[in-house]
């Protein structure tokens, strides 16, 4: 079930911007149990919407491993995004017009802050398990240090503590992209498409691997011709993913949320990342995407070096950071291990 949640008090972000409200999407499957004890709280990734039912079908719905006759199952859409929290295409109050331009960026931790308005009024004390990948990880690690008894079970999926420079890089060459095609500035919801196409495809290059491409790609792949000028399957793929995209989202919503997330930094006026991680009390598998170029192992080894108790599964894909979508009959297991807690203390790698 799709709901709004409306919270009308002033809402101060990082950047010192004051917002006179803000409103959040939000997705629920199943019933919250009397005890409040089965509360699945999942995290989306950067262009994702509140529902992981159609994204994550691997892991959630009738019959899969989080299943809404089991869990009360909730995913927020974060602010930022135009799949209905506030975002650039919100009404602003001061002008009664769209933000577009103006509208402030987000950092992770101004999301937390959000959704604890709304957990708040949801009555929710306890968080079972509480799960994401990429930005979504980003997001459940601060509020796993912001909250540490809220969580019983946290599963940060391909993420990290603090965004590194290489990512930051690849944020910075998508907003390029989109900077250098004029429209995008223009007051309007269908500017800047050429820009966005572009920059979509720049992230996928570092949400795939190497030899994802030469599978799913290759260079004799029969393919549907978009232009007769293009002869290979990747040019043509990249391409289409970015009309895809361009399709569904909007440019001012992307360039912000990519700004948000540069601020990733969960050790930020605590003290240093290290000490940040520490205060996590929630029991904790780390897992990672051995072939992810985006967020390399190295960095949830890290997490898992620096959260107490910790367990980390190291996952072989050929998919790259996507896989932590794709290779999910590879993590149930993982999950099925960890929370019902039918294994021994250490999680064993999984090869294959």
């Amino acid at each position: 079930m799709l709901s709004v949640f409306n919270h009308h008090e002033p809402f101060a972000l990082e950047s010192g911007v004051t917002l006179r409200g803000y409103h959040l999407a939000y997705t629920t499957h199943g019933k919250l149990n009397a005890a409040k004890d089965n509360v699945v709280w999942i995290f989306h990734a950067l262009t994702a919407n509140s529902n992981p039912l159609e994204w994550w079908p691997g892991l959630t719905g009738d019959g899969k491993f989080f299943d809404p006759a089991k869990y009360f199952i909730i995913c927020v859409n974060k602010p930022g995004s135009p799949y209905g929290s506030i975002s650039p295409l919100s009404n602003n109050p001061a002008t009664n017009q769209p933000y577009y331009h103006d509208f402030p960026v987000f950092t992770i931790r101004d999301m937390i802050k959000a959704y604890q308005k709304l957990k708040d009024h949801l009555g929710i004390r306890k968080i079972l398990v509480g799960l994401g990948g990429s930005t979504g990880g980003m997001q459940l690690l601060e509020w796993a240090i912001e909250e540490p008894e809220l969580f019983e079970h946290i599963v940060p999926i391909a993420t990290n503590a603090v965004l590194s420079p290489w990512a930051i890089a690849f944020n910075a060459s998508q907003r390029m992209a989109i900077e250098a095609d004029p429209t995008w500035l223009e007051k309007r919801s269908d500017a800047g498409k050429k820009g966005l196409a572009a920059a979509r495809s720049i992230a996928l290059l570092s949400y795939r691997s190497y030899y994802g491409y030469d599978i799913t790609q290759p260079r004799d792949k029969a393919f549907v011709e978009m232009n007769k000028e293009i002869a290979y399957a990747a040019d043509n793929y990249q391409r289409y993913q970015g009309l895809k995209l361009v399709n569904r989202f909007n440019v001012v919503c992307y360039y912000r949320l990519s700004q948000g997330m540069d601020s990733h930094d969960v050790g930020r006026n605590r003290g240093g990342v290290a000490k940040a991680l520490n205060k996590i009390t929630a029991k904790t598998l780390v897992i990672g995407i051995r072939s992810d170029v985006l967020y390399p192992i190295s960095e949830q080894e890290y997490l898992q070096k620096n959260i107490k108790g910790a367990r980390l599964i190291s996952i072989a894909s050929d998919f790259g950071h996507d896989g932590f979508l794709l290779e999910y009959e590879k993590i149930e297991p993982a999950l099925k291990e960890f929370i019902e807690e039918r294994s021994s203390h250490h999680l064993k790698v999984v090869n294959e």
